[in-house]
């Protein structure tokens, strides 16, 4: 019972990391030019030498990279509010009870991570100037997408696990 305690919150670990590298990391987007420059853009910034904030104003444009912005730091939160809630109920719940309400909050955060990652493929060539269109999906991207199953099989193992002594 020990490993697989151990498994699920080393799973969960991992999860929790590849969001909050996704989340910070700098490279959602990423265009190569004629030279040997790279511009990298995330959620906040696009960087080539210097880093500029992406633009935040009352546009539509800008609701969907809010929405993505929030979505993805909700999701953050809310794993690692789970793998707190799952260390809790380990020593609070009787022996026999599943850890439901860790499940419920951790399938939030793939719900959250899904939205965030669905809304910027739908909406990503609308975030970037003319120049920037030509580019393509980053490695921040991709660990968004690749935490999205990571959690919902983490909320799923919570939903099966029960205490045991």
């Amino acid at each position: 019972m020990l490993i697989i305690l151990a498994f699920i919150i080393f799973f969960h670990l991992a999860a929790a990391i590849l969001l909050y590298v996704a989340t910070i990391h700098n490279a959602w987007w990423v265009v190569s030019t004629s030279g040997r420059e790279v511009i990298y853009s995330d959620l906040w910034y696009s960087c080539n030498s210097t880093c500029y904030p992406v633009e935040n104003s009352h546009t539509a444009v800008a609701a969907y990279l809010q929405a993505v912005q929030a979505t993805m730091i909700l999701s953050a939160i809310l794993c690692t509010v789970s793998l707190l809630v799952f260390i809790l109920q380990l020593f609070r719940i009787k022996q026999g009870e599943r850890f439901i309400f860790t499940a419920i909050i951790q399938l939030l955060a793939s719900l959250c991570v899904m939205i965030a990652a669905s809304i910027y493929t739908a909406e990503n060539k609308s975030f970037h100037v003319t120049s920037l269109q030509q580019g393509s999906y980053g490695s921040s991207y991709v660990l968004a997408w690749v935490s999205f199953p990571m959690t919902l099989i983490s909320g799923l193992m919570y939903l099966v696990l029960r205490k045991r002594k």
